[in-house]
């Protein structure tokens, strides 16, 4: 039988007293607790504004020298992680190979338990072979624990690779962060029920990749001021969106927004840019072409040679 981990010095699976009698409380009383509970995790967050930072600007560079940024992770941070990854075509109509989402056991593990699979550091591997991660890239690692043994060695193994690697835990000192080239570790204390991440450390670990897609994104220029410029139109939804996004950036009458997203395949960016400077479409992709796809710098570029 395998050496049980000694998980007594971890706050994430400490037993909080004050909620002792969690079982004998009413259901509005459950409700106060837990949201009580949930009050302080973005506390826990801001304090670790400056290494979040930190992260998003080295991500950043990773991508703009044409990497990507890999999560990896098991169990709920697993999950976490590839959610936020699915996020992003969506949002910034980045490529699904940009931000990737990696799971102990496979995506079977999405909705399924994978018994053993977090334990094993070889299946890390294997699944970093089968991306094909290499030096241009940037893997952020998953773990509340910070010691899950797929995580750690993914982290671990990204490093030796020459990528950006950086240990996310909810506990501090860990072994995930000490092995990579950065850390986040957002303690959040003891569980509601104690030892359940998937509540206070899931809910940090969303508010964290949150910020770390986001920020990247609006470093890249995927965003004109708050607005999702890159989106693109590819259902109704999507397509009032897109309307409505062209109509504040350039103030067009609906009729003239309509047919720029029409001449640019219900693509937010180039139409308002075509809007603001008469250029053709061709000419719309070239300029923004130039400035990597940003907007601002385009407009900015455009607006001096004038």
């Amino acid at each position: 039988m395998p050496e049980q981990p000694d998980l007594s010095t971890l706050t994430t699976e400490s037993v909080d007293d004050a909620h002792a009698d969690l079982d004998t409380l009413s259901t509005r009383e459950l409700a106060v607790a837990m949201n009580a509970a949930d009050a302080g995790v973005t506390d826990a967050v801001a304090r670790q504004l400056d290494a979040i930072a930190a992260v998003v600007d080295a991500v950043t560079e990773r991508l703009r020298a044409g990497g990507r940024l890999v999560y990896a992770g098991a169990g709920t941070a697993g999950r976490l992680g590839v959610l936020d990854a699915s996020e992003c075509p969506p949002t910034f109509d980045t490529d699904p190979s940009l931000v990737v989402g990696l799971i102990a056991g496979g995506d079977v593990a999405l909705t399924t338990a994978v018994e053993g699979a977090e334990d094993d550091q070889d299946l890390a591997v294997q699944d970093l072979d089968r991306i094909g991660l290499g030096e241009a890239d940037a893997l952020v690692g998953l773990s509340a624990s910070g010691r899950t043994p797929y995580t750690v060695r993914a982290v671990e193994e990204a490093r030796r690779r020459g990528a950006l690697a950086v240990g996310f835990a909810c506990n501090e000192g860990s072994p995930l962060a000490a092995a990579g080239d950065l850390a986040i570790e957002v303690v959040v204390g003891p569980e509601l029920v104690a030892g359940s991440t998937r509540l206070k450390s899931g809910t940090a670990q969303k508010l964290v990749l949150n910020m770390i897609s986001t920020m990247t994104m609006v470093r890249l220029g995927k965003t004109y001021g708050n607005l999702m410029v890159d989106v693109r139109a590819t259902n109704a939804k999507l397509r009032a969106r897109a309307h409505r996004i062209v109509t504040t950036i350039t103030g067009a009458p609906a009729a003239a927004v309509e047919r720029a997203l029409d001449e640019h395949d219900g693509r937010a960016k180039p139409a308002a840019l075509a809007l603001l400077t008469g250029l053709t479409p061709p000419q719309v992709d070239a300029a923004l072409a130039r400035h990597d796809g940003d907007l601002r710098a385009t407009l900015t570029t455009l607006t001096k040679e004038s």
